[in-house]
């Protein structure tokens, strides 16, 4: 048999497994992870303290457990360092991987803040399981945090942290937040819902540094202005992991280059998730990830499926100011009109009288999103 090695354990490494294991349950599976191995959803981390749920709740699974689910081998602790493409090997801190077919799941690495001080090791970065138990531990007992961003992440967690009791306040370089994926106005009822659960707002400004002060810290703003917290989190944005990739050789360029079948330019090495790029696309969401588990199961198994994404609405976890986006595509024509009604708001990305090419829902209009996602073309056809 060729032997199926995947680099990751989120939600696509055992997405893939499981998915691929409905259509062979026999062909040699390995899963290598970093971490522990726990089967959780990572976006449940931003929503995981105002529901009180502790990180060792989040988890569904164990290594031990998926292992036995999936009839797979699951290496944890394990860092792999080298891929060797053309002895089809691993190399791991735990010793050499041999691989048929290999998968790349590895995800995204938070974008580096870059500030200096002698406090930034108050500064907390939230990308895994491991992540989140480190900040709920710091976090204990205090009750003001600065995030650094104002996008899908800093929005959820800023609502999270405020809906359980705490000071919270964002700096966005941005002049609203999500200013990428919303128009104005949207992105103003967004703030205006979290500023009423208590959270401040900082638009139009990035912070420099972090310094010590008493027993917490010191966020020090481009304007030389200070805000006091107990800790920082940064959310200002994700990165494909490539440098595996780029060091084996592989083509990359934001994310790791995939064709319509998620293979890169290696004929037995794959790519999927948070570090694919799939014509272009870098999708780091859900109903992406699910759409290449199923496909990629598909062509490991022997059959030739491409992979298409519907239009995909994302629901953003923000109970203070319900919000459902689906961004127009980068760089196309067309002008958001923005519809405020009884029950909410509606924005619509147009470039024709009956062109709809993306959307965004606030308030009660949330419920309309499915009808919305009708109307919009593919995502990739």
């Amino acid at each position: 048999m060729n032997p199926i090695v995947i680099i990751g354990s989120g939600l696509a490494g055992y997405g893939l497994a499981r998915e691929f294991r409905k259509r062979d349950g026999d062909t040699p599976i390995t899963l290598i992870t970093a971490d522990g191995g726990q089967v959780y959803a990572k976006p449940n981390l931003s929503n995981a303290l105002s529901q009180g749920r502790m990180p060792e709740q989040l988890a569904a699974e164990s290594a031990g457990q998926a292992a036995s689910r999936l009839k797979a081998t699951i290496l944890t602790q394990t860092r792999v360092t080298a891929i060797d493409p053309a002895g089809k090997r691993l190399v791991t801190d735990h010793g050499e991987v041999a691989y048929g077919r290999l998968v790349l799941a590895l995800g995204a690495d938070p974008i580096p803040h870059g500030l200096s001080g002698d406090a930034v090791d108050k500064i907390f970065a939230v990308n895994d399981l491991d992540d989140y138990s480190r900040f709920r531990s710091a976090l204990e007992g205090k009750k003001r945090v600065a995030i650094l961003g104002g996008g899908l992440i800093g929005c959820e967690f800023a609502n999270d942290l405020a809906a359980s009791g705490h000071q919270v306040e964002v700096v966005h370089l941005g002049a609203w937040p999500l200013e990428r994926l919303v128009p104005e106005p949207v992105g103003r009822n967004l703030a205006s819902g979290l500023a009423e659960q208590g959270v401040t707002w900082h638009f139009g400004h990035s912070a420099q540094s972090v310094e010590t002060a008493g027993e917490g810290v010191a966020l020090i703003l481009d304007d030389g202005s200070r805000i006091e917290a107990d800790l920082v989190l940064s959310a200002i944005g994700l990165r494909s992991r490539t440098g595996l990739a780029k060091a084996a050789g592989l083509a990359v360029n934001r994310g790791i280059v995939v064709d319509r079948q998620l293979r890169t330019s290696d004929p037995d090495i794959f790519a999927m998730g948070d570090c694919a790029e799939v014509e272009g696309l870098v999708l780091p969401f859900v109903q992406p990830l699910l759409a290449q588990a199923r496909t990629l199961a598909a062509v490991l198994a022997g059959e030739q499926p491409s992979i298409a994404y519907p239009a995909m609405p994302v629901v953003v976890k923000t109970p203070a100011s319900p919000l459902v986006v689906a961004p127009p595509p980068m760089g196309v024509d067309g002008e958001w009109q923005v519809e405020r009604t009884e029950r909410g708001l509606i924005a619509r990305f147009v470039d024709g009288p009956d062109s709809l090419l993306g959307f965004a829902l606030g308030g009660g209009e949330t419920g309309q999103r499915m009808q919305f996602a009708q109307q919009l073309p593919a995502t990739l056809a």
